[in-house]
């Protein structure tokens, strides 16, 4: 039964509601699944591995489980601009649970994220900054830079989404943040069915950090991490500004999704420098590193929670800003983010 209701905060709010009670009740069946099919972190399986006991890999099953029942529920199967990520979500989860159980090489994960990718551009889901640039381009060359820009970005963002889940609640409450300002600004925009397709990823978002946080009774895996980073970098695809100027504009999903970003590129160029595997896992990433600093596991995890709250509200205050006044508000945070790469490089030290 889908649900009736014309409101659209009604709809956003029932549809969290709806998401948070469905995916709370599949936790244990998405447990007992993951230890059936041998999707478990053993301790001690790779140096960076140091919690204490054997935990299963639930968090995508919740997602797979969960998400077309929700999809049915709300009525937003019918939307047919949703189709692709719905496929290519699809694909990353079966690369991700089968990297869970039983380990997938760099090669065969990207692999994955490609041809995830290749579903949203041949469905037409493409980024399309350069559209707003007003370059003297022909359109096939701005169609192959936008084509390009797409599989940089959702590659990118989906490893990044995957690379920071280090701790317990990190990623489900980055995820709880985002989704939230997504879906805001998406109601902003008047695009409800994208606003009620991020307010699914809340309430899944919301159970995901019931049963991930401190003591975790599951991870989220590859195939979790994986689908949300992937399903985020496509809500980002789609989300169309109010009638902003662009210049105010552009950058709003990058602000959004500024600590997984931020945390790549802090533990890309770390691994560089010190001439390690870029694909070789290490305890180099934020989380890490404001441990060494002497926060505790909780307060480590709600600094970087605080930080992604923070950026969103200035992706939030910059599209209402001039844009050369937007401009320099995005640029000064790059350049605050580059000062802090800089700082923990220099003056933490990297455990194992």
């Amino acid at each position: 039964m889908e649900i009736l209701i014309q409101e659209p905060i009604a709809q956003v709010l029932g549809s969290v509601f709806v998401a948070l009670t469905l995916s709370l009740a599949v936790g244990p069946l998405a447990i007992f699944l993951a230890k059936r099919i041998g999707a478990i972190d053993v301790p001690g399986s790779a140096a960076h591995k140091k919690h204490s006991t054997t935990t299963p890999l639930a968090g995508g099953l919740v997602i797979f489980i969960t998400l077309p029942v929700l999809i049915v529920f709300s009525g937003l199967w019918r939307v047919s601009v949703l189709y692709p990520i719905f496929w290519g979500s699809l694909v990353i989860f079966f690369f991700g649970i089968a990297d869970d159980i039983v380990g997938f090489s760099a090669f065969k994960k990207f692999s994955g994220q490609f041809l995830a990718t290749a579903i949203l551009v041949y469905g037409g889901m493409t980024v399309r900054f350069l559209e707003t640039a007003n370059l003297s381009l022909s359109v096939s060359v701005i169609t192959v830079f936008n084509w390009v820009l797409t599989f940089f970005w959702v590659v990118g963002i989906t490893n990044a989404f995957n690379l920071i889940d280090s701790m317990d609640g990190l990623l489900a409450g980055l995820t709880m943040i985002m989704a939230s300002f997504f879906t805001f600004f998406a109601l902003m925009s008047g695009q409800v069915e994208l606003a009620q397709f991020s307010a699914l990823l809340i309430g899944m978002s919301v159970a995901l950090y019931f049963y991930n946080r401190t003591p975790a009774r599951f991870f989220l895996g590859d195939s979790g991490s994986q689908v949300i980073g992937f399903l985020l970098a496509a809500i980002a695809i789609l989300y169309r500004p109010p009638d902003l100027h662009p210049g105010s504009t552009w950058f709003v999903p990058i602000l959004l999704l500024a600590v997984p970003i931020f945390d790549t590129s802090l533990v890309t160029l770390s691994r560089l420098r010190r001439g390690k595997p870029l694909f070789q896992a290490d305890r180099a990433h934020t989380y890490h590193r404001l441990v060494q600093m002497g926060f505790s596991a909780k307060q480590a995890v709600l600094v970087i929670h605080i930080s992604a709250f923070l950026l969103s509200l200035l992706a939030f205050l910059a599209m209402f800003l001039e844009p050369n006044a937007a401009m320099l508000l995005f640029f000064s945070t790059l350049l605050l983010g580059g000062f802090l790469i800089v700082f923990f490089e220099v003056s933490v030290k990297i455990e194992g």
